[in-house]
C-alpha cells in the first residue's frame, strides 16, 4: 500500500508535532480542572446556604424532622478525588 504523501515521515517532525498537542491539551485539562474547582465552591456554597435555611425554619418541639424532609446526613454530595 503506497503511503500517503501529506504524511510526516520525518520522526523529529512528528515528535514534535506531538509535544505540541500534548502541551495544548494540557492546557486545557487544567482549565477543565479550574472550571471543575470552581463549581465546587459553588455547590458547596449553595449546599451551606440551603442547610443554614432549612436550619432556620422553625421545626417541630421534639427536634425530629417532619415527614417528607430530608435529613441532613445523607443529603451531601459524594467527594471525588481529583489528582
Amino acid at each position: 500500500m503506497p503511503r500517503s504523501t501529506d504524511r510526516q515521515t520525518d520522526p523529529t517532525a512528528v515528535s514534535a508535532s506531538l509535544a505540541a498537542e500534548a502541551a495544548l491539551l494540557e492546557g486545557r485539562l487544567r482549565l477543565l480542572r479550574e472550571a471543575i474547582d470552581t463549581m465546587d465552591a459553588r455547590i458547596d456554597a449553595v449546599s451551606e446556604a440551603l442547610r443554614q435555611l432549612q436550619h432556620s425554619v422553625a421545626g417541630p418541639a421534639d427536634g425530629k424532622p417532619r415527614s417528607g424532609e430530608a435529613s441532613d446526613t445523607g443529603a451531601g454530595r459524594s467527594g471525588t478525588s481529583r489528582p
